[in-house]
């Protein structure tokens, strides 16, 4: 698709953000005008890359558009306007190249996913797909701080951490499965699809013991809130914590998570969101630094760019 300007392409990439994320452009209000304009397009580059490997039935097509992306982000050019406006927007925030690579990385690895093996290799993906976003973020806020990064890179992860657990049964609809066999053993996606009583609990405390690993993530990324400006600071808040909310609904719900995909209700987030903020003003950890992040966080992923290893 092509766009006559920078203002039609602007627009696109708005009507994108509305249908298909809708917290984040909930929460995209509360940033000053350049400053949403600029996640908006960064949003669009990365559901861009995501839609290539969920919305195609041609493997090999994906990977070679994938890669082609990776080329012509080396390269520093491109005919497609979607990654010419990403390269332009990297360049404009300083975001290494690098970055939006592990990004694309990480959607290549789905294309050839049957089961995630470990935690460990799953934090790597959450790393590779979401917390690299984070990362990115910061970029695109003005943060460059290196503790930064930090609570950012576990923010998206915990937020992956949710999609995951939310997911698992449209997940399991096109044969992937991101529940770690070293927690549910070697489930098939029929297994998924069709529980047995067995099969339920393993699925089950899997899911409880990932939410609560998405929780400490969270709170690492919620101390480190206080790195950004204050209109943005607010902003990542209530979408962090509508995501963390959407957790809280997984558990909460049990099997129904598996035939209806959770969410929160437009009327819910207004009310949530004023109760997050009025929260976060009595809260002193959202003012100021109050500990260093916790290593122990990223020791499966500390090789990584950006990470704390």
């Amino acid at each position: 698709m092509e766009f006559p300007n920078s203002a039609e392409y602007e627009k696109h990439a708005n009507e994108i953000l509305f249908e298909k994320g809708k917290t984040f452009y909930w929460a995209k209000a509360l940033l000053d005008s350049r400053s949403a304009t600029k996640a908006t397009r960064l949003y669009r580059f990365c559901r861009y890359v995501d839609d290539l490997a969920d919305e195609t039935d041609d493997k090999s097509k994906a990977f070679e558009s994938l890669n082609q992306i990776i080329v012509s982000l080396k390269k520093g050019t491109s005919n497609d306007c979607s990654i010419s406006d990403s390269i332009a927007l990297f360049l404009e925030c300083d975001i290494p190249i690098s970055i939006p690579i592990e990004l694309i990385n990480g959607v290549l690895s789905d294309l050839n996913l049957i089961q995630i093996k470990s935690e460990s290799q799953l934090l790597e993906y959450c790393y590779q797909v979401a917390g690299t976003v984070g990362i990115m973020m910061c970029k695109v806020l003005g943060v460059s701080d290196t503790q930064s990064y930090y609570h950012a890179i576990d923010l998206g992860i915990g937020m992956q951490l949710t999609n995951i657990c939310r997911d698992i049964h449209a997940d399991a609809l096109i044969d992937r499965i991101y529940l770690p066999q070293s927690m549910i053993g070697t489930l098939k996606s029929e297994d998924i699809l069709e529980l047995n009583d067995y099969n339920e609990s393993l699925v089950l405390d899997c899911v409880m013991r990932l939410l609560d690993s998405a929780d400490h993530y969270y709170r690492s990324g919620y101390n480190g809130l206080v790195y950004l400006p204050l209109r943005s600071r607010f902003s990542i808040l209530i979408a962090a914590k509508l995501y963390q909310e959407i957790g809280v609904n997984v558990k909460t719900s049990g099997l129904n998570m598996l035939s209806e995909r959770v969410f929160i209700p437009t009327r819910a987030k207004f009310f949530k969101s004023i109760k997050f903020v009025l929260s976060a003003l009595m809260d002193s950890d959202f003012w100021t630094t109050q500990s260093s992040h916790n290593v122990m966080l990223h020791l499966a992923i500390k090789e990584r760019p950006f990470c704390n290893g």
